[in-house]
């Protein structure tokens, strides 16, 4: 039972009791029935005033109490004159004013939150109860290489290619450094946050490459130009004494003047021949700015493969140009695209050795540029390196031509990676426009 009804039935009991007195006395004491008339229709005017009184205030507490759960906080009421309840509607329009503020502030708040997370250049990759990705930003979309909608709901040791190995063995608080396909280079960060009173994790990556590579050209950029200098200017000399002793052979007995003349040239090649080695490093720190204009892509392919036709069939390599025959123009710098195109090219003969294929493919739109193999496949641990400067899976490897490519595609704004197909086994550089 309610108190209102509790309330009005008090009233109606008490009343019922007045009236029947008031009864009892129209008989014997008219006077006295009339004054008791009067006092009832008193009691019964008071009540009703009593009534509004009481019951309103439960009104209000009921009207603003159905407010608040139902999250509407715009409702307010208008002081009606009495002090109590005048009392009670400031301190709700107060409360209700605070409550207000608050959610807009946390609104605000969550809206910047989320808008700071996709603008920001990190990946975020936000975890759900169960650790599966439930949001994931644009910077973070773009590193994995897929649309957010096909990476939700997936654990991250599901994520294809190498993130799903490498993203399922970082440790809590603790930053580790992630190097896929030998290029691209991550911190990442795994930690966790409170949601509703259970933890939730997420991860953070920050993408190291321009970083890495900038500070590795400046470290053997500087290397190089010392060891340039040094051995040049060592070189030079050295050669100028060894020519001049060239006068002095016919004065030699005729026994020795072969000897002394063969030790000279071999002497003189062998200089010349570290001086161009040295100058195949100093290459990679001279590197000029490409100098863009329309090239047609297939023209440079054709040529290379005119150009490694007759060691190809030496080595029973044959190529399968599967490039239509219009033209694929893009701003290129020709020279240094076709140095990189020969060099992948010469990669690929080298990596079959002998028997094999190798096909090239390209794509219009985005331009993609294909160079496939079936030699042996690239280890893991070869593919983290393939692009680090010096390093060379070849026995007398210098470990500059893949740098080499990698500054030139770099320089033109070029994706590109070196990858083997688990299902067909074959080995890709592939490389596109961004």
């Amino acid at each position: 039972m309610t108190l209102r009804t509790k309330f009005l039935l008090f009233v109606a009991i008490i009343h019922v009791v007045l009236i029947a007195l008031a009864t009892q006395l129209r008989t014997s004491n008219p006077v006295l029935f009339v004054v008791s008339e009067a006092l009832l229709v008193v009691s019964i005017v008071l009540t009703v005033q009593l009534y509004r009184g009481f019951v309103r205030p439960f009104q209000l507490i009921a009207a603003g109490t159905a407010a608040i759960q139902a999250k509407d906080f715009s409702m307010k009421f208008v002081p009606v004159g009495q002090r109590e309840m005048d009392q009670l509607i400031t301190v709700y329009n107060q409360m209700i004013d605070e409550l207000r503020h608050e959610r807009v502030s946390q609104h605000e708040k969550s809206f910047l939150l989320e808008h700071l997370i996709q603008a920001s250049p990190a990946g975020v990759l936000i975890l759900d109860f169960e650790g599966r990705l439930e949001s994931v930003n644009a910077a973070a979309e773009r590193f994995l290489g897929q649309p957010a909608e096909d990476l939700l709901g997936q654990l991250p040791a599901e994520l294809p290619g190498a993130w799903g190995p490498a993203l399922a063995a970082l440790t809590e608080n603790q930053p580790q450094s992630l190097r896929l396909s030998g290029l691209q280079t991550y911190r990442a960060h795994v930690a966790h946050f409170l949601d509703r009173g259970f933890t939730r994790r997420f991860i953070l990556l920050e993408e190291l490459t321009q970083e890495l590579i900038k500070q590795e050209k400046q470290a053997y950029g500087q290397l190089i130009r010392m060891m340039s200098h040094e051995i040049n200017n060592s070189i030079g000399a050295i050669n100028s004494i060894l020519h001049s002793f060239h006068y002095y052979a016919p004065q030699l007995a005729a026994d020795d003047q072969p000897d002394f003349t063969q030790a000279l040239d071999v002497s003189i090649t062998r200089n010349t021949q570290l001086a161009n080695f040295i100058a195949n490093f100093a290459r990679l720190v001279r590197l000029p700015p490409p100098t863009l204009q329309p090239t047609d892509v297939h023209t440079l392919l054709r040529g290379i493969c005119r150009l490694l036709q007759p060691q190809s069939e030496e080595r029973r390599i044959h190529w399968h140009l599967e490039i239509p025959p219009t033209p694929l123009l893009l701003n290129l710098d020709a020279q240094q695209m076709e140095q990189v195109l020969l060099n992948i090219a010469k990669n690929a003969l080298e990596a079959i050795g002998q028997d094999g294929n190798i096909w090239v493919r390209t794509v219009a739109a985005p331009a993609t540029i294909t160079i496939e193999n079936d030699g042996p496949s690239i280890t893991p641990e070869i593919s983290q390196q393939l692009f680090t400067p010096f390093f060379s899976t070849k026995r007398d490897g210098q470990g500059i031509g893949l740098t080499l490519v990698r500054d030139i595609l770099l320089a033109h704004g070029f994706q590109f990676r070196l990858e083997t197909n688990d299902t067909t086994q074959r080995t890709a550089f592939i490389m596109e426009t961004k």
